[in-house]
């Protein structure tokens, strides 16, 4: 899958109650292109257009903006992401379509705002428009089936364009993955699932597959910027080589098991590494919770007043333990590295990556680093 920050934006508009599916950039860019090819054939534009996804469900699109000239036709249609808090939500997905040499087959094209791949190990080779397999297959069938429908040829050019693309592709992770230009044409099933943790992941996975295309030997996945800034202070590491992990350590570390990269720097803030610490892969705060026996068990053990621990277990955060634990002259945050780097040897069950974790505060300083022995 070539991907950039999996669709989601840095906003949240998630509503009240039952959440509303949304089309992926791939499905829109499927519906435009029957739409466009039925018009360059027919002179008509089916509006709204229909297709079929992967698991046989058939949405009808309405079109936003249609064109018809001599040798090409070219349909817009607005992606709607439901209530999923997409950067792409509301974005123009336009299929150009036009006539081919005879033999030269269906070929695609990235128009203004769709980046092109320029780094191995996604998908898509570098030197092609990031439209990922799926969307491609899609836009295959449509084509194949309306030009034997009408008795001609699939020899057909697609040419996808997202005006503003290379704007939100701003907001994605495609800089960092080698996709220059715009956006990706994403999805596998067509459609997006609101607030789905999988897109994310998969841009994780995307990302250690560029990297280990490359050849690097030492991978950072950061729970934010603060964190990956100090560890980037550090090492240095070329931008390929930043994961952005976020909550998503288990989905880092699963896919590192089965596709090691040598080394693995971890870094992220106090409450953010006591859940991965505890044994806790997902560290959303909807999915997981700091622990304050937990805290205080780890407290006691370096040293911490058991007369303390009442104010332990009454904290309302992890941040206002490891202030209490400093007023002692405790240091916490040295064994919550450690056992944060014990979990994430124990997920990769002895593959071949060497660990280190890095704990900083909200200001980006260091609070405690492991070795990576």
């Amino acid at each position: 899958m070539v991907t950039g920050k999996a669709e989601i934006g840095a906003t949240s508009r998630k509503p009240g109650g039952p959440l509303r599916r949304g089309w992926t950039t791939g499905a829109c860019a499927t519906a435009a292109t029957k739409a466009a090819l039925t018009a360059l054939l027919t002179g008509r534009f089916p509006d709204p257009v229909c297709i079929t996804l992967p698991k046989g469900e058939t949405p009808a699109f309405p079109l936003a903006h249609e064109t018809l000239g001599e040798n090409f036709a070219e349909v817009g249609i607005v992606k709607d992401a439901g209530d999923d808090p997409d950067v792409t939500h509301g974005a123009t997905i336009i299929a150009r379509i036009s006539r081919a040499a005879p033999g030269t087959g269906i070929s695609f094209r990235a128009g203004d705002g769709v980046g092109m791949v320029t780094k191995a190990g996604l998908p898509i080779p570098p030197g092609d428009p990031a439209i990922n397999p799926v969307p491609r297959q899609l836009m295959t069938a449509e084509v194949e089936a309306l030009c034997a429908e009408h008795g001609i040829a699939p020899d057909i050019e697609i040419t996808i364009s997202v005006p503003g693309g290379d704007a939100l592709a701003a907001k994605t992770w495609n800089p960092r993955l080698g996709i220059l230009g715009g956006i990706s044409i994403l999805g596998t099933t067509g459609i997006v699932h609101p607030f789905s943790c999988s897109a994310w992941i998969h841009s994780i996975h995307r990302g250690i597959d560029v990297a280990r295309a490359e050849g690097l030997d030492h991978v950072l996945g950061a729970t934010g910027s603060t964190s990956e800034a100090a560890a980037q202070a550090i090492y240095g590491l070329p931008e390929t080589a930043l994961l952005d992990m976020g909550d998503f350590a288990g989905g880092l570390l699963k896919y590192l098991r089965a596709h090691p990269v040598p080394k693995l720097t971890i870094a992220g803030g106090f409450a953010k590494l006591t859940k991965l610490a505890q044994g806790a892969l997902d560290l959303h705060s909807g999915r997981s919770q700091v622990d304050m026996d937990f805290l205080l068990a780890e407290a006691l053990n370096a040293g911490l007043d058991p007369a303390q621990g009442a104010r332990i277990q009454s904290a309302n955060t992890a941040q206002e333990v490891l202030e209490l634990a400093t007023e002692n002259d405790i240091d916490l945050a040295a064994p919550i590295a450690e056992r944060a780097r014990a979990t994430a040897l124990e997920t990769l069950r002895g593959a071949p990556v060497a660990v280190e974790v890095i704990v900083t505060d909200r200001k980006g300083n260091i609070l405690a680093r492991t070795d990576f022995a």
